[in-house]
């Protein structure tokens, strides 16, 4: 169940869940939500308005380009490798009936803020030969952003066996080989 969404960016993912609820009632069959957290892995596009922050951020450092961080870097994210998306999409399409007509949060289920990640994708890629010395550049806080986000994702484990295989930094090692060959 959803409280408050919190931006007009959740309204609409929650709405997409009432459309699933409404078309599974009127026409028997059963539907499962996820709700996505910060997924992150290979072939992610570090361009364009919505790109997300960790192959934008990595491209930038590849390229000795200064990384912004919007508000004073305390800002968290719940960041999940896209394996345990995988792994959570397999698990709700062979969803027993206990675990149909459920949403369920995918994620790992940690905060990370972003000075923390900063930190984390300088040693990472310095483990693959890229050396970055820059100081990020601090900007406003984005309008409308969550300050913090960390997702429960115990109805995921109970109902799914759902159980992350990746924390933030094995799936930044993971994923860092390609990023290096194809972000440069």
């Amino acid at each position: 169940r959803i409280g408050n969404p919190l931006s007009p960016y959740a309204v609409t993912k929650y709405v997409n869940e009432l459309y699933a609820d409404v078309f599974a009632r009127s026409y028997g069959f059963s539907s499962v939500g996820l709700r996505y957290f910060n997924v992150f892995g290979k072939r992610q596009d570090p361009d364009g308005a919505y790109a997300a922050v960790i192959p934008k951020w990595t491209a930038a450092m590849i390229k000795g380009e200064d990384v912004v961080i919007n508000g004073d870097g305390q800002t968290s994210r719940d960041f999940c490798f896209v394996e345990n998306a995988v792994q959570a999409n397999l698990l709700a399409a062979m969803a027993a009936p206990e675990g149909a007509n459920q949403v369920y949060n995918v994620a790992y289920n940690a905060r990370t803020t972003l000075t923390e990640l900063f930190e984390h994708l300088r040693r990472t890629l310095a483990g693959q030969g890229v050396s970055y010395e820059k100081a990020p550049v601090y900007a406003e806080f984005r309008a409308g952003d969550v300050r913090h986000s960390q997702a429960d994702i115990g109805k995921a484990g109970k109902l799914l066996g759902y159980e992350p295989a990746y924390d933030i930094l094995r799936g930044l090692e993971a994923a860092m080989p390609w990023y290096t060959q194809f972000l440069r």
